[in-house]
């Protein structure tokens, strides 16, 4: 099992699809580094040798931004927005959707399980 930036990336499957598992990573991405080692997108992680995982692993820390390093930046974003006070960081402070989407109604997932609210029963 090769192990690149903190994740295990599963033996069995195309490296393309093996480098998705990787927070920032995605198919244009991992399409990009495998273009960049000389990787065929038809090999699998299994038939890797140490030295191509180690050039990946390379490639990836020498100019992705991914895992703890991302999510710690997108929080910092977040952070940085809510001690603005400006719109945006009232709506993260508040839990509902920060890109203008209907609360009326929807926004489920943002707000959570709906709350019941006392005396509406007949």
């Amino acid at each position: 099992m090769a192990r690149i930036a903190g994740v295990n990336i599963p033996t069995g499957k195309r490296v393309v699809i093996g480098l998705q598992y990787i927070h920032g990573i995605g198919a244009a991405k991992a399409k990009e580094i495998c273009a960049k080692v000389g990787i065929a997108d038809e090999r699998r992680v299994n038939q890797l040798t140490d030295a191509e995982v180690l050039q990946i692993r390379e490639a990836i820390d020498r100019d992705y931004l991914v895992e703890g390093d991302l999510r710690r930046e997108v929080s910092m974003n977040i952070k940085r927005l809510m001690d603005l006070g400006c719109y945006r960081g009232l709506r993260h402070r508040r839990s509902l959707p920060v890109r203008g989407q209907r609360t009326h109604t929807n926004a489920r997932t943002r707000k959570g399980k709906a709350k019941p609210i006392a005396g509406k029963k007949k």
